[in-house]
C-alpha cells in the first residue's frame, strides 16, 4: 500500500537485488568486474611462474582480486544460468511419468459421451460470444447415491422466477452450463446460478464453500472455468519492511509452509 501523497504520474527506478541500480547498470558492473578480476589474476600468476612465486602466496590486491571474481560469478551465474543448471540437474517430468495406474483404466464410453459433449475445434474465450458454440450433448447427467436411489433436490427459495427457470434448463440440458457467463453477462450470477443446479443435480449442500466477496469476473478466461465458489487461503503477516523511512506489514496469502517465516527474516535482514 502506497504512502499518501505517494506520487503515481512516475513509475519507480527498477533496481536490482544487488545493487541500488537499474539492473542493465547493475550487470554491466558485475560483468566488467567479473573480466577485470579474470584478467589481473591471470597476470599476476603468469609473473609468478616466472619468478617462481609459490601461487598460494598472494597480495592484498590478489585477496581484493579473488573476491571480486567470486561475487561476480555467483551473481552472474543467478542472473544468468541458474535456469540451465537446474534444468541439467532437475529434469523436467514428462507427463506420462505423472500418471498413476488406476487412470489408465478409464470406461471407454464415458469418454466418448466427453467428446461427444464438447466438438469444438478450439477452446472458446470470452471475447467469442454467440460465435463459439458446443454441440449440446442429449446425455443428461444422473448422479446417484450410493443406495441406488436419486438424491432429493437442495432447493434454494431466494431465487426469483427468471433464475429458477435458468436452473431448470441448466438440469435438463437445455441451457450448457458453460456459457451461463457469456448468455448473462454477468459472471457472479452465472455462478450462483451453477452452484444451485449443482446442489440440485447431486442432492449435496454447498454452504460451507463461500460464494460472496469474489470478484469472478477476474477469472473469466483465464485461470477457473465453471466456477461455483472460491477457497479460502490463509494470510499470513511479514515484517515490519523499512521502506523510505516506513515501516510496512505486508500480509501474505499463502499455503507454503515456512514461506512467510523466511519473508519475515528477510524483512529483518534487509
Amino acid at each position: 500500500v502506497a504512502p499518501p501523497g505517494h506520487d503515481y504520474s512516475s513509475p519507480p527506478t527498477k533496481a536490482s537485488d544487488a545493487l541500488p541500480l537499474p539492473l542493465y547498470l547493475t550487470n554491466a558492473v558485475f560483468f566488467a568486474l567479473f573480466f577485470s578480476s579474470v584478467y589481473y589474476l591471470l597476470l599476476q600468476w603468469r609473473e609468478k611462474i616466472r619468478s617462481s612465486i609459490p601461487l598460494h602466496v598472494v597480495t592484498l590486491s590478489e585477496i581484493c582480486s579473488i573476491v571480486s571474481f567470486v561475487a561476480s560469478f555467483i551473481y552472474l551465474l543467478g542472473f544468468f544460468g541458474i535456469g540451465f543448471v537446474q534444468s541439467l540437474v532437475i529434469p523436467r517430468t514428462s507427463h506420462d511419468d505423472l500418471l498413476d495406474d488406476d487412470d489408465e483404466l478409464i470406461d471407454q464410453d464415458f469418454t466418448a459421451a466427453m467428446l461427444k459433449d464438447d466438438s469444438r475445434a478450439a477452446p472458446c474465450m470470452p471475447s467469442a460470444g454467440d460465435d463459439c458454440k458446443i454441440a449440446s450433448s442429449k446425455i443428461t447427467p444422473k448422479f446417484v447415491s450410493d443406495d441406488g436411489e436419486l438424491p432429493s433436490p437442495v432447493v434454494n427459495p431466494s431465487l426469483d422466477e427468471e433464475d429458477e427457470q435458468i436452473v431448470k434448463s441448466v438440469i435438463d440440458g437445455k441451457i450448457p452450463s458453460y456459457s451461463l457467463e457469456s448468455k448473462l453477462g454477468d459472471c457472479r450470477r452465472a455462478a450462483a446460478i451453477r452452484r444451485e443446479a449443482l446442489q440440485r443435480a447431486t442432492g449435496k449442500s454447498l454452504a460451507g464453500l463461500p460464494l460472496e466477496g469474489f470478484n469472478y469476473d477476474a477469472i473469466l478466461g483465464q485461470c477457473c472455468e465453471m466456477p461455483v465458489g472460491y477457497v479460502q487461503i490463509p494470510v499470513g503477516i511479514a515484517g515490519p519492511l523499512l521502506l523510505d523511512g516506513r515501516e510496512y506489514s505486508v500480509p501474505m496469502a499463502t499455503t507454503e509452509g515456512c514461506l512467510v517465516a523466511s519473508t519475515n527474516r528477510g524483512c529483518k535482514a534487509i
